[in-house]
């Protein structure tokens, strides 16, 4: 036990630089008395750490040292192993060193497993159902623009327009089996998806990356202000048990968890529920999935929508001509 915390301890130290008695106690969840007796174990085996006085004290490891290690536990090893996206690696030009790190996460698995085991019982299949490749010509490019800071002038075509922008590179997100560039662009960070970029050149300069940007804070926002701005009206209607069942599968999860479904239902069964659409278009469309298993009671416009929709519907399953 004892060995594994020194072991943490020197891997955090050679992670982070510079870090504090108190946050290497709370790492390893140990007292304030048991790390510093470690770090002096540390030091008596040869270890240069250091320690450094002040408010914003704490311990270093000398400047320029660095250890190889290997201490990965056979189920840490398992868990590194399984999240290895092979093919999303090679979508960013990293192919071959995401083969020689799974290589060397093998040496670190029980021997029963080294044989194909993991690949045999486990496969990632990352890209969203009835969705076909996307064009990733310029992944790689992009993710090394991202890694060194550097502009890009990039031929971009959006749902409105198709123009040229010169957008500094912040992180990529791979979301759905879509790979998509966060960028700053005219003083804004905005999502731009890679597959729509047509030409595309790496600017030999550099910039500063903003302090405090936060990718992960920043994709789960956009996300919530995307659902929130596609769906900023109100609907109700009744839905069947069926279709009360289908709710996960047939509403997306902003709209599905923000549903107002009532206490009681009726004799058939039938519920009503309050939940959050788009325009009149969108929201027919997206509340037609439920067949006749759904009925729009409000507002009046949407129901006649559906009506109009489904009459249609009806002239051409006839045979007719709706003009």
């Amino acid at each position: 036990m004892r060995a594994s915390r020194l072991l943490s301890i020197l891997t955090t130290l050679q992670a982070k630089g510079h870090v504090t008695a108190q946050a290497l106690a709370a790492e390893c969840e140990v007292s304030l008395r048991t790390i510093y007796r470690d770090v002096d174990a540390l030091s008596a085996a040869g270890i240069p750490v250091y320690s450094v006085q002040g408010s914003s004290g704490g311990y270093r490891l000398l400047e320029g040292y660095r250890v190889r290690l290997n201490g990965l536990s056979s189920t840490e090893a398992e868990a590194l192993f399984l999240a290895g996206l092979t093919r999303q690696a090679a979508d960013l030009g990293l192919g071959a060193v995401a083969a020689s790190a799974r290589t060397k996460l093998l040496a670190a698995l029980p021997e029963s497993m080294r044989s194909g085991a993991m690949r045999a019982r486990f496969h990632f299949d990352a890209p969203a159902w009835f969705a076909e490749a996307e064009a990733l010509d310029h992944l790689p490019a992009v993710a090394d623009a991202v890694w060194n800071q550097r502009p890009i002038r990039m031929r971009y075509q959006s749902r409105k327009a198709d123009r040229e922008r010169r957008v500094e590179p912040l992180g990529i997100v791979l979301k759905g089996g879509a790979w998509y560039l966060v960028a700053r662009a005219d003083n804004a960070v905005r999502t731009f998806r890679l597959s729509r970029v047509g030409k595309m050149e790496v600017l030999d300069e550099r910039f500063d990356y903003p302090e405090g940007f936060d990718l992960e804070a920043y994709w789960t926002e956009s996300i919530r202000r995307y659902e929130v701005d596609l769906h900023p009206n109100r609907a109700e209607i009744r839905l069947s048990p069926w279709a009360m069942g289908m709710m996960e599968e047939l509403l997306p999860p902003y709209v599905r968890t923000g549903a107002v479904v009532s206490e009681e239902a009726d004799a058939r069964g039938w519920r009503r529920v309050i939940l959050s659409v788009g325009s009149i278009a969108h929201a027919a469309v997206e509340i037609l999935r439920f067949g006749a298993d759904a009925e729009v009671i409000g507002p009046p416009e949407l129901r006649a929508k559906m009506a109009e929709i489904v009459g249609t519907l009806a002239q051409v399953y006839a045979g007719e001509d709706p003009g």
